[in-house]
């Protein structure tokens, strides 16, 4: 089962993102977060939510964009899994709720930001209906240098 993420998931969510924070390039936090409550603040709001699974096991979000008001029928989405829960579909159960709800809300755009190499997160964004746009060389760096390939999804139509 999916539902919206509560602050008691908070400790899960947190764990499972600080794996990536220091195990990966995934995200390009440097320092793992001892307390996410602030960053939670920012969802519960269509159509800005967290997502979870029943055992929180893995997370999705959609979140703002750009705050330019121009910019507020696109948002950016991401979705992270523990590790010990990698290729059980969690991810794609999470991301397919996501964007129903998001098509639901009636949000034009979808974007995501894919750090490079990432063929599992590559090959989710592809079989959830996402293209890729373009790819930014050199953007970040995390023990060395990172490219972002950026995707985007239209709702169907």
């Amino acid at each position: 089962m999916i539902r919206l993420a509560t602050p008691d998931d908070l400790p899960s969510i947190t764990t499972i993102y600080n794996h990536y924070v220091r195990h990966s390039h995934a995200t390009f936090d440097l320092e793992p977060f001892a307390d996410r409550a602030e960053w939670f603040s920012h969802y519960g709001a269509a159509p800005f939510w967290v997502l979870v699974d029943d055992e929180v096991t893995g997370y999705a979000t959609s979140s703002v964009f750009r705050t330019k008001p121009a910019y507020r029928s696109t948002v950016e989405t991401s979705v992270y899994v523990a590790p010990e829960a990698v290729g059980r579909g969690i991810g794609r159960a999470l991301y397919a709720d996501l964007l129903a709800r998001l098509d639901e809300a009636g949000v034009h755009r979808c974007v995501a930001g894919i750090a490079l190499p990432n063929d599992a997160s590559v090959a989710l964004h592809s079989a959830c209906g996402f293209r890729p746009v373009g790819t930014f060389t050199e953007v970040g760096f995390k023990g060395r240098w990172v490219d972002v390939a950026w995707y985007e999804r239209a709702p169907p139509r």
